[in-house]
């Protein structure tokens, strides 16, 4: 029996996984963030190494996208069973002006004590973004702390080595999140 050398090597080769939501292996953006936490730490995708990373810009007071999508990603957590600890979301407010350390706290402790809240000034937030390619824009209201922010919802997911791999858009469901961390965490094996 013959076998050709293109079969030896498919055969071990890995095969790419199959994304629910948007493979953006090898985008140029979305590279990396530093930014405090709520505690005043500097953050960056190296600390979370090792971990299927998800990062989702918003705001504490956003009605219904931020707490919804906060939400998902604790349901994914908790789909993952044991590997549920390879899972880091990271929330980036659009919205520093409201969003103190003490309340981002607060709004992460609803979803899950291990999400971390990501906050810069004005400068560095739009930084952040622009790297992102995320949308936002103060939306007035009827007085001058009751204003909304207009902003990008979807979720950008990282493997365990920190590059960019998918972009989840907003309203796909736990069930396809899981599917795609499930999907990195088994490559990175």
């Amino acid at each position: 029996m013959t076998v050709s050398a293109g079969a030896i090597f498919t055969a071990c080769s890995k095969a790419a996984p199959e994304f629910r939501g948007v493979d953006v292996t090898g985008a140029e953006y979305a590279r990396d963030f530093a930014l405090p936490d709520a505690d005043g730490q500097m953050r960056s995708m190296k600390d979370f190494a090792g971990k299927v990373v998800v990062v989702f810009f918003g705001y504490t007071q956003c009605p219904d996208v931020c707490p919804t999508t906060l939400q998902e990603l604790a349901e994914v957590k908790k789909a993952l069973g044991a590997d549920g600890d390879k899972l880091q979301a990271i929330f980036i407010t659009v919205d520093p002006e409201r969003d103190t350390a003490e309340m981002l706290k607060a709004y992460m402790g609803n979803f899950d004590p291990s999400f971390v809240a990501l906050r810069g000034d004005a400068a560095q937030t739009a930084a952040v973004a622009k790297e992102f390619k995320i949308y936002f824009k103060k939306a007035e209201g009827q007085t001058p702390t009751s204003y909304t922010m207009d902003h990008s919802a979807g979720s950008y997911i990282f493997d365990p080595a920190g590059r960019l791999r998918v972009y989840s858009r907003y309203g796909s469901g736990a069930e396809a999140v899981a599917a795609d961390v499930r999907s990195l965490l088994k490559e990175a094996t």
